[in-house]
This record gives structure tokens, C-alpha cells and sequence, in this order.
């Protein structure tokens, strides 16, 4: 009989090593993040911004998840926030609020963020005047935070009040009034402009902005506001849904939050929706993918009629129709389009391990190489050239031989 040698253990080592210290320190990772998020939420959120662009979810999801779960949120402030998220003390008690950072301020770069915070100090900022011309930053920068509405957490201005204000600023102060305002120490204004009174936006028109320039809302659910019309519709919200007897059939709407298609799903996609009262997870049979893929991939908020399936605590709507409500959406803010920022959860938006990589598709249009220009015959020197001579219509075919 041969003898059987058993393999040593450096090379059990070898073989099996990266496996099993790859599965330890998600492990430890895993424990790490249930962890903090369990004992500390207010520090697992405000980590979780500051780290952006990765995970999951998007900041929308981050910040809701923690109000759900008692964080205090409060809106980015020129008088408070910093570049990142920060924790600030709730007086009469051991728990912490997150302050949203600066970093969220769509198009603002960090240099100015850095000159606000350096330049604030100990001593807030009276006035948008006051802040241009301690902070030096360009009233671009100065309009970028004002259509994040940071400027009504302090100051109490809204966002048309505060872009009025920011029109009558220059890119640099005049040196005349910049000299006063130092021997006075006090901001002297280069114009006295009359008070007017402007028409504020609708509440709708605040939380399509706050999506538009921070991709986070600290006001109400954008599905809330129209909720009176699906009530018409006979749609339920997503509670209602979650909470459903097994095998019944609804119609739920929802913000499309994350869109999956696993490789190992056999074509199969799950979809997560989200309205003001929590979630609901959907289930796409290939086939109504293919009858109805421009609605389930083109789709911000998107209504679903379907049966509840129920697996012990695991609750699924298994659609049979799906329906577009981005119009209804896009109507909140009276504007022709409402673009709901998604997280890297949604491999349709940015793409996932599972999904091709983009450098490996192919590129758009049509190669140089292959673009067929038919030239004119033009006489040279008293001769036309040969037909033989003329370009073929036909890319020219490689020969491997």
C-alpha cells in the first residue's frame, strides 16, 4: 500500500492562509462597525459622511437611518460646520448631535471651507458682508452655500434672501471701505440697498434644492407631499406594505434607493423603495425586467402593484407592474427634473464588483478607422484617378495568415 504524506504546515498555510485571514478581519470589521453603530450612532453617522464617496448608501440614507434611531442631525451652518461632520454637545445631556459638514456643499472646495472656519474663530460671522470680507472667499463659493441654505441656521436667512445679498457683492472689497471697516472694526457696507421683502420657496421647492446642492434633506420625506394624490390611487405607503398579511395585492410607491442584480440571482433584480414611513423590498422577475426596463432603470420614484410574500421575518412585494412617478416627483419643485441622489448600493447608477467594469466597455460611437468618406474623383494634373485607386466603402479586413 503507498504511503500517504500529509502536507506540511506551511504549505496548509499557503493554500488556505488568505482565505481565512480575509474572512477574520471582515469578521472583526463587521463587529467593529455593529459595534459603534449599536453604542455610538452619532459617531458611527457622522464617520460614515465624513468618508464619502463609499459603502452602500448614500448620506441621504446615512441621516435618515440615524434620526430613525434618535441622532439629533443639524443642517450645515456658516457659523458651526467645518469641512467634515462634526459631534457638538445637546446641553442637559451625555448624547451628541452631528453637525453636517461643509464637504456636502456641492462645488465648494475645501480651501474655502478652510478659510470660513480660520477665519470664524471664535467670533461668528454678523453678516454675509462680514463673512466676505473676513473669510476672502469668492462670491461664487459664497453662492454655493447659499443655495445649501447655509445661512438660515445663524443668520435666519432663507435662500433668495441670501443670494439677494451675495448679488451685491463683489469679487474683491473695494480698499477704501475694506481700510474703514478696520479702523472702525466694524463691517461698513459699500451699499445701503432698501429692504425687500421676496417670495419665499414652497416647502417642496426647499427639499428639491436640499437634494440638488447636499443630496441630504433635515425636512419632510419628499414622498410626503404627495401622499394626498396616492392616496387617491389606492397606494399604499411602504409600512402599510411591510405589515401586510402574506399573499395579498397592493400598489406601493417609493424613492428608488437601491437597484441589485446578482450574478448568482439568475436574472432575478431586488429593488429597495423608500417613502416617509421606512422601506419596502421588491422583487423583479426577469421577464417583467425586459417587458418594462426603462421604467425599472430610468425611475427616481416609481410605483409598484404586486403580492406580498412573506418568509418568516422576511418581507418581499414580488411585482407584477410597475408605474414612472418621477413627473410627480419632478412637481415638487416646480422644475423640470428631481434627481435623487443614490448610493454605490445602486450597481445601475455607479456600477459594482458584480457589474462590468466600465474601462472594459465599449467606447461610445464610431472609431476613426472605421468612418468611410467618400471622396470626389478630382481632376490632378489633367488625370482622373483609377477606379482601382478610389477607397473602398469597406473598412480594410485584416488577413491572419
Amino acid at each position: 500500500m503507498p504511503c500517504l504524506r500529509l502536507p506540511s504546515k506551511r504549505a496548509i498555510i499557503s493554500v488556505d492562509g488568505f482565505p481565512e485571514s480575509h474572512a477574520a478581519s471582515f469578521a472583526l470589521i463587521a463587529y467593529a462597525s455593529s459595534y459603534i453603530k449599536c453604542h455610538y450612532p452619532d459617531v458611527f453617522c457622522a464617520a460614515l459622511i465624513n468618508a464619502q464617496p463609499m459603502g452602500f448608501y448614500a448620506p441621504a440614507q446615512i441621516v435618515t437611518d440615524a434620526r430613525v434611531h434618535g441622532v439629533t442631525i443639524r443642517p450645515v451652518c456658516i457659523n458651526r460646520s467645518r469641512w467634515d461632520c462634526t459631534l457638538e454637545e445637546i446641553k442637559g445631556t451625555d448624547s451628541h448631535a452631528v453637525r453636517l459638514g461643509m464637504r456636502l456643499v456641492r462645488g465648494l472646495p475645501e480651501q474655502d471651507a478652510a478659510k470660513i472656519a480660520v477665519a470664524r474663530g471664535d467670533e461668528p460671522f454678523a453678516s454675509i458682508d462680514d463673512m466676505w470680507r473676513r473669510a476672502g472667499v469668492s462670491s461664487a463659493s459664497l453662492v454655493k452655500l447659499a443655495e445649501a441654505d447655509a445661512f438660515r441656521p445663524s443668520l435666519k436667512l432663507e435662500r433668495r434672501d441670501a443670494l439677494w445679498a451675495i448679488k451685491a457683492l463683489r469679487d474683491e472689497p473695494l480698499p477704501l471701505f475694506a481700510a474703514a471697516a478696520d479702523r472702525e472694526r466694524a463691517v461698513i457696507a459699500e451699499q445701503q440697498e432698501p429692504d425687500v421683502a421676496l417670495r419665499q420657496m414652497t416647502e417642496g421647492a426647499n427639499v428639491v434644492e436640499d437634494y440638488g446642492h447636499t443630496g441630504v434633506t433635515l425636512r419632510a420625506h419628499p414622498v410626503s407631499f404627495l401622499r394626498e394624490d396616492l392616496i387617491l390611487r389606492n397606494i399604499v405607503t411602504c409600512a402599510e406594505a411591510t405589515s401586510a398579511r402574506d399573499g395579498r395585492w397592493l400598489m406601493t410607491s417609493g424613492l428608488v434607493l437601491v437597484r441589485q442584480k446578482p450574478g448568482s440571482a439568475k436574472g432575478v433584480m431586488f429593488m429597495t423603495i423608500e417613502d416617509e414611513t421606512g422601506v419596502a423590498n421588491i422583487v423583479v422577475w426577469p421577464s417583467l425586467f425586459e417587458k418594462q426596463r426603462r421604467v425599472v432603470l430610468g425611475s427616481s420614484m416609481m410605483a409598484i402593484n404586486g403580492k406580498i410574500q412573506r418568509e418568516g421575518g422576511v418581507v418581499h412585494l414580488v411585482a407584477q407592474r410597475m408605474f414612472d412617478l418621477t413627473t410627480d416627483l419632478a412637481s415638487l419643485g416646480e422644475r423640470d427634473g428631481f434627481r435623487l441622489p443614490s448610493g454605490r448600493g445602486d450597481e445601475f447608477a455607479h456600477g459594482s464588483p458584480g457589474s462590468p467594469d466600465r474601462r472594459e466597455r465599449p467606447p461610445a460611437g464610431v472609431k476613426p478607422r472605421d468612418i468611410y468618406v467618400r471622396l470626389c474623383r478630382i481632376r490632378h494634373k489633367g488625370i482622373y484617378p483609377e477606379p482601382e485607386t478610389m477607397p473602398s466603402q469597406f473598412p480594410k479586413a485584416r488577413e491572419f495568415r
